[in-house]
């Protein structure tokens, strides 16, 4: 413990009131419990976990290997408003006694429940510093004012996600005592897809059930609107029995209106219904599975908004009690869920899709991290708070001594030759690249591009980069939505029909957005380069083809069938060169790296190309940059190509300007600088006079492919609304 300067262990008390927390809490108890040289653990266990009809929940903490210091009795029955605030105060009566004899240095606490803020008030007056998790986050009911007072009490805070950390900043909490950890239910999640679940699945559901063919439903009350939240449950339930679908359904919490709820279950029989399983209880590491491979997650319960989107699996959020949650684009929220039909319609969009993995709640190394915090915390400072009023620090990436994560994306560029994949922050700074020659079959496409991804997503956490997702830009036709390469172009072979996302996304867990090489070359200018803040405009790729993209106010613009700038195949000349798509006089045909290779090839067969200066060997072959090389040193004929070259590529963007009148035209790619000013003369002499003043620049980005790739990953927003 030299780090912070105490000389004993850090006495750890983790108060632990229902079964959600405890799946929140347990990972960190897991952590504490191994590091013994560093941590004395006490476990005190209250509220929910020690009643029966919700499951006595407490003996999965026991038969979880933990030794349970303390168990306190503080819930008063009747779930009504009355009873939750009477259990908060049977709470404050007894906890004083406990806290007396155990004499922790720290209390964890977590979350948001009524529970916690009795735990919290009773550590803050008997001056016990306090860890709150999970704190800054915005859900939609009481427990926002709980969670928030919380906030107020804790002396450390360790949340989730980035927009957490900012409320918890704005909140005036010190920056230094707050850890962007994520959630450490993820730490579990993260590792237990892949384990055995058709035993669980059949436990739960019953011998005949098939992954994807179920429902999983977890409704609670909403305490501040308990009647209409009663009546949103049983139109949920009637859409349930007309869905006709096998169905988990988990008792509600303990909340006011509970009682309520489970009268409804049992008027409408779902206890009995061949349809349904009626459960208080599964233990957290079964409920992961049962999640992960249901057909559709529905409810209110803040783990469908939260970790069921580490798995993809579809999620209905219904009514407001998670109104304000951050949440994948796997959640469809049906905010007025007040009739049957509604509910019935979402389950019918919804179920048995199968979305991309996110992991806006955490990268599975969260309890590593508040571990770190912990032996950072020095007993030695000062108790009392301090709150760091505005001005609040305008950085978004508050530094903290002990960890320091930079948002990241992972990119990958798919090019005729090579396969690369950069980790890339959110300032455009490549922090680290791979190259690997592109393998010519899918299979072996594939696991390379599987295997540098992981080698890079390893990588980033020594870097201290927070990977958000993954990026691809490859040449051909894609459909984005989907994440699906249509047809490729004759430059990558076996490249057609090809699902990216699936399958990247299921080994990395993490979301994966896909576009054409073109595109991305447009976003990245878009986020990183010459077009930062321009409406309008177009980016011309100038290498072995000619790609491009089309920013129209503000936004990129894929097309009907995902076929707009397709620019290379402007045609300029009806009896020009063939192309490689089968037509003649494309652009491309000219001034593509390929174009200009075939050309100087012709004048090498006729002893044309070489002059004075220039050399090549037996074995070497001819290509474009022989061409370029040649003309610079005088020859006539390799000059007159790359002017022709030019002026096609110049006639193309006229058309370009008469058609979508852009206000910047940017060139990029290894040839621009040969041909920007060739393009601005064809401009000034072709194009109407409306349009010749538009800005024509060459691109100042040195890796646009890379930096478009990531540029989908840090721009895309993920808010789904129904």
């Amino acid at each position: 413990m030299e780090k912070n300067g105490n000389n004993r262990k850090l006495r750890v008390c983790v108060a632990t009131c229902n079964r959600a927390d405890y799946s929140k809490l347990a990972p960190i108890m897991c952590g504490i419990k191994a590091e013994p040289q560093f941590f004395e653990l006490e476990v005190v266990v209250l509220g929910s976990h020690l009643i029966d009809d919700y499951g006595n929940t407490y003996r999965m903490i026991e038969q979880d290997d933990f030794d349970i210091h303390t168990r306190l009795h503080t819930i008063v029955r009747g779930e009504d408003e009355a009873a939750m605030v009477e259990s908060v105060g049977l709470a404050l009566v007894k906890l004083p006694d406990v806290l007396n004899r155990l004499k922790p240095d720290i209390m964890i606490v977590h979350g948001d429940r009524f529970d916690a803020l009795a735990l919290a008030t009773s550590a803050a007056l008997m001056n016990i510093r306090i860890l709150h998790v999970e704190g800054g986050e915005v859900s939609g009911t009481i427990d926002d004012s709980i969670r928030h007072a919380i906030t107020k009490l804790a002396h450390f805070h360790v949340c989730c996600t980035r927009s957490a950390e900012q409320h918890l900043i704005s909140m005036c909490e010190d920056h230094d005592r707050i850890l962007l950890a994520g959630c450490p239910s993820y730490d579990k999640l993260l590792s237990a897809k892949n384990k055995d679940y058709m035993s669980i699945m059949r436990m739960w559901l019953g011998e005949d059930i098939k992954p994807r063919d179920y429902i999983v439903a977890l409704q609670h009350p909403v305490t501040t609107d308990i009647k209409h939240s009663i009546k949103m449950f049983e139109l949920t339930l009637d859409a349930l029995i007309s869905f006709n679908k096998r169905t988990l359904v988990l008792f509600p919490n303990i909340d006011a209106g509970s009682k309520e709820m489970v009268r409804v279950m049992r008027k409408k029989g779902i206890e009995h219904h061949p349809n349904f399983r009626a459960v208080k209880h599964v233990p957290f590491e079964q409920f992961i599975q049962l999640v992960a491979h249901a057909g559709c997650v529905i409810g209110n319960s803040s783990c469908g908004v939260r970790e069921v989107g580490a798995f993809g699996t579809p999620v209905i959020n219904l009514g407001t009690r998670q109104i304000g949650r951050e949440t994948g684009e796997n959640v469809l929220h049906v905010r007025d869920a007040d009739t049957q039909d509604k509910i019935l319609q979402a389950l019918q969009l919804q179920f048995g899709k199968q979305y991309p993995c996110s992991k806006i709640y955490g990268d599975g190394n969260a309890v590593p991290r508040i571990l770190k915090f912990l032996k950072s915390i020095d007993l030695k400072e000062p108790l009392q708070k301090k709150f760091c009023f505005p001005p609040v620090k305008e950085n978004i990436s508050q530094d903290i001594d002990h960890i320091l994560e930079t948002q990241s994306a992972l990119a990958v560029d798919l090019g005729g030759t090579n396969l690369r994949v950069a980790i890339v922050s959110m300032k455009g700074e490549i922090m680290k690249k791979y190259t690997q020659l592109n393998p010519k079959t899918y299979e072996d496409r594939i696991d390379l591009i599987l295997k540098m991804c992981m080698e890079a997503a390893s990588e980033a956490v020594n870097l201290n980069c927070r990977i958000l997702g993954v990026g691809i830009s490859t040449g051909g036709r894609v459909n984005p939505r989907e994440g699906i390469v249509l047809h490729s172009t004759k430059l990558i072979q076996e490249w057609s029909s090809v699902d990216l996302r699936t399958p990247i996304s299921d080994a990395l867990h993490l979301p994966v957005w896909v576009d054409n090489d073109g595109n991305c070359a447009a976003l990245a200018e878009r986020k990183f380069g010459h077009g930062k803040g321009v409406e309008n405009f177009v980016t011309l790729i100038t290498g072995t083809g000619i790609g491009g993209g089309i920013i129209h106010q503000h936004e990129l613009i894929h097309g009907s069938s995902f076929c707009a700038a397709e620019l290379g195949h402007i045609v300029v000349s009806l009896e020009g060169p063939e192309c490689l798509c089968g037509s003649h006089g494309c652009i491309e045909a000219y001034a593509s790296g390929v174009a200009l290779q075939r050309e100087a090839k012709k004048l090498h067969d006729e002893d044309l190309l070489l002059v004075e200066g220039m050399s090549l060997k037996v074995e070497e072959t001819v290509s474009a940059a022989h061409l370029i090389q040649a003309a610079k040193l005088g020859n006539a004929k390799a000059d007159n190509i790359l002017r022709m070259a030019g002026t096609a590529l110049g006639l193309g963007v006229v058309n370009i300007l008469h058609t979508m009148n852009p206000s910047l035209v940017i060139l990029s790619g290894v040839l621009a600088g040969h041909y920007v000013n060739i393009v601005k003369d064809v401009i000034g002499r072709k194009a109407l006079l409306s349009v010749q003043t538009v800005d024509v620049v060459v691109s100042n980005l040195a890796d646009p492919a890379l930096l478009g790739a990531a540029s989908l990953v840090l721009d895309y927003s993920t808010r789904r609304i129904y």
